[in-house]
C-alpha cells in the first residue's frame, strides 16, 4: 500500500509543475464542458464525423474524463493518475485525426494540425513525471516525509 501511495502522491518538492497543471488542467476541463454544450461542433457531431460508432455515449464518456481528469490536475490531487486517461485521449486523437492528413495531405500538414496536440501529450508526461508539485493536495500527501 505504501508503495502504491508513493507512485500516486511522489511529487517534486517544487513548484516546476504549476504551469503545466494549470495549462493541461484548464484546457481539458474546458474542452470537457464543450463537448456537452456544443456536441454537434466538438461533441457527438464530432466523433459521429470522425467515424466513432455511438458517438453520443463516446462523446459523454471522454467529456466526463476530461472534466473530471481536468479538474483533479487543476487542484493536484491524484495528477498523475488523472493524467493517464488524458494521454490515452491524446494518442487515440492524434491516430484518429492526425494520421489521416499526414496520409492524404502530408507531413506538414499533419505536424500544422498536430501542433496542440503534441503540446498536450508532452506536458501530460511532465506531469506524469514530475507530479503535481508543491502548491498540490498531492503534496500534502507526501509519503516520504518523516
Amino acid at each position: 500500500m505504501k508503495k502504491l501511495q508513493i507512485i500516486i502522491f511522489e511529487t517534486v518538492d517544487d513548484n516546476r509543475s504549476l504551469l503545466p497543471r494549470l495549462i493541461v488542467g484548464l484546457v481539458f476541463l474546458s474542452e470537457g464542458i464543450q463537448k456537452f454544450l456544443f456536441p454537434e461542433l466538438v461533441g457527438a457531431g464530432r466523433f459521429e464525423k470522425i467515424g466513432f460508432t455511438n458517438p453520443e455515449f463516446l462523446a459523454a464518456f471522454v467529456a466526463s474524463f476530461e472534466i473530471v481528469c481536468g479538474a483533479l490536475i487543476l487542484i493536484g490531487f491524484a495528477v498523475r493518475i488523472a493524467s493517464i486517461p488524458l494521454l490515452i485521449i491524446m494518442i487515440t486523437a492524434i491516430t484518429t485525426t492526425k494520421i489521416p492528413i499526414l496520409l492524404e495531405k502530408g507531413f506538414w500538414s499533419m505536424a500544422h494540425e498536430s501542433r496542440t496536440d503534441f503540446a498536450m501529450i508532452l506536458l501530460i508526461v511532465f506531469l506524469i513525471y514530475y507530479g503535481a508539485g508543491k502548491l498540490s493536495i498531492d503534496s500534502l500527501h507526501r509519503c516520504d516525509r518523516k
